[in-house]
This record gives C-alpha cells, structure tokens and sequence, in this order.
C-alpha cells in the first residue's frame, strides 16, 4: 500500500495523539486533531471517522508500522494511545525496501564525480552510509552514465550554475572554433543546457544587447565575477527549447515540418528513441516515414548526417538540398589525391 502525503500527514498527527499521556484521545478527536493540521495545508481537505478507523488499522498492519495500540475504555466510549508512551513511529528502523531505494540513489548520486555543483554529495554520502549502515558489499561499478568527467569547461560549471541562482554579471574571456582569438565580453548568464555530452550556457551579451547568446563551456578561457547590475530575462528557457535540437536557434526561424525516410535496419532505433518529442512514424511498405517539427539548426543536420547512410531527407527541399551538398563535399574529399 502506498503512503500518500495526506496519508502520511495523517499518521504523523495520530502519532503524536497516542503519545500524549496528558489527554485521552477519543475517535472524534482525533478526527478533529488530523482536520485541524489538513485544513491548514488546504482549506478544502478534512476526512471522516471511517478514514480514521482505517489509518488506524494499517498503523497496526505489519504492511505499516506494527504500532502496540492500547484501547480503553472510558464508560461506553475508547480513547487510544501507545502501550509504550515513548514510542513513536519516526523511531522504526528503516524496512529493508526503503533502505534498497536509498542505496539505489546513493548509487546513482555517486556518478557524478567531478561535477562541481556535486561536491556536497561526497560529503552527504559517507554520513548517510554509515549512519543506516549502508556500506557497500563491492566497489565495483554496476551502473554508468554517459558523462565525461575529463570535459574540459566543467570547472566553470558551479560558478555559472551560482551567478545564474544569484543573479552575478559576469566578465568572460571566450575563444570560438572559427578564430584563434579570444574575446570578452560582459555576459549575464542565465539558463545552462547540456547537448551531445557538452554543457552549454545562454545569456545576454551586454555589449550585442543579445539575450540569447550561447556560449560553450570549453570554449570558456576565464571568468570573473562583477558588480554590476543583472538584467533579468523572462524567456521561458524549457519554452523556447521545446522545438529545437540541440542549443542553436536561428533568429526569426520558425519550427517546420521535415520529412524523413528510414531504412528497416534502423528503424527500430529512431521509433525506440525518437529524433525529438514532436515524432510522427507511419510505415511504407518495409520503409519508416518520420515527421518532426523543428527549427532547421545546425544541430538538427549532424543529427540527420549521423543516420547516413540509413535516411533519406524527403521534406522540405531547401532542407533535401543542403543535405545532399553535404553530403557530395564530403564524396569529393574522399576522392581528393
């Protein structure tokens, strides 16, 4: 039986009324006791004796607490409290379910060594093993993400992660691909995005007046904090993604539907793991046809270039054209000399 939040507000107030040696907790006052602590949360939200009765019993259900429950009798009515005053449900030991899911998350919380911003779970989780006595059996890795903790740019990571939270202007020093020149600029940073195992942060740039530029974290050379004022920005960033691969959005690009064709071989793959969230799959003959809609990016092209040679662009043509010019430079300098 799963526990609820109300559920497990419920026993938390039924807990400390058969703990109260100083008052003899009738049903309807219990009723009461657990209304009062409801309504607080939501006006709207009370139960009934019948719910009551039914906490009760699964309190006592070795499916709950196993709780000792006294009822005595007080004329012609019960009050209830604990044989033992000083029990109390929040002193149980954890059942073995409970403490799997928590080594399970400390398995998982484990993997993101080398993440700035994860520095206090190497210092959560030693505290947390030894206090339930979760030590591990094997040091043996038995799960991995695919996560490069050699990235470069990752120390900048829980700077910008704390300027964005605090609202700090930064001043970055950023070097492109295209040039062997770096340049600053004031950047007020605020939405970080992960893409193909690289982390990416968008902002405003101060000096192009450009809420949306993005830069790449091992791109970053340096950066500093300021003391000048942030502008805030109300874009909503999971919005603004919501039709786009990648991290590039093209100003002034509208999402468009591209058409693409599969071969059997991989078909499979793209309906297991859809290009993006907008897919549609319909079959022709033993050929997948795929619609997506999408601001076309440079990102969505190395996608549909990943397939090769397994996809056929059908939709829209620009996009058909670029894609085969792509593709014959490439044929051409393999049979350069």
């Amino acid at each position: 039986m799963p526990i609820t939040k109300s559920a497990l507000i419920r026993y938390q107030v039924l807990d400390k009324c058969f703990r109260n040696t100083g008052r003899n907790y009738f049903i309807e006052d219990l009723v009461d006791e657990i209304n009062k602590v409801l309504q607080e949360i939501d006006p709207n939200c009370s139960v009934k004796k019948r719910q009551v009765i039914e906490d009760i019993n699964f309190m006592e259900s070795s499916e709950g607490f196993s709780i000792d429950l006294q009822r005595v009798r007080d004329g012609k009515r019960v009050f209830y409290r604990y044989s033992d005053p000083s029990f109390s449900i929040n002193n149980l030991p954890l059942k073995q379910e409970e403490l799997d899911k928590i080594k399970a998350a400390i398995d998982i919380l484990s993997r993101f060594e080398g993440m700035p911003q994860f520095d206090w779970v190497y210092e959560v989780i030693p505290i947390v093993q030894h206090k339930l006595g979760l030590a591990r059996k094997t040091d043996k890795p038995i799960v991995s993400f695919d996560f490069n903790r050699d990235l470069k740019g990752l120390e900048h990571f829980g700077l910008l992660f704390n300027s964005i939270l605090n609202e700090v202007v930064l001043r970055v020093e950023y070097k492109p691909y295209i040039s062997d020149q770096s340049y600053q600029l004031i950047f007020h940073p605020y939405y970080l995005k992960e893409y193909n195992n690289r982390w990416f942060v968008i902002g405003l740039n101060q000096e192009q007046q450009n809420p949306f530029w993005v830069l790449a974290l091992d791109r970053i050379v340096s950066i500093e904090s300021t003391s000048l004022s942030y502008l805030n920005c109300d874009t909503d960033w999971e919005e603004y993604y919501y039709d786009v691969i990648g991290v590039t959005r093209p100003t002034g690009v509208e999402p468009i539907e591209i058409k693409l064709l599969f071969s059997p071989e991989r078909s499979p793959y793209v309906i297991s793991k859809p290009l993006h969230m907008s897919q549609k799959v319909k079959y022709i003959d033993d050929m997948l046809e795929v619609r997506i809609k999408v601001v076309p990016n440079k990102e969505l092209m190395a996608l549909l270039l990943s397939f090769c040679p397994h996809v056929q662009v059908l939709e829209p043509l620009f996009i058909r054209n670029e894609f085969v010019n792509i593709l014959n430079q490439s044929l051409n300098m393999h049979e350069m000399k």
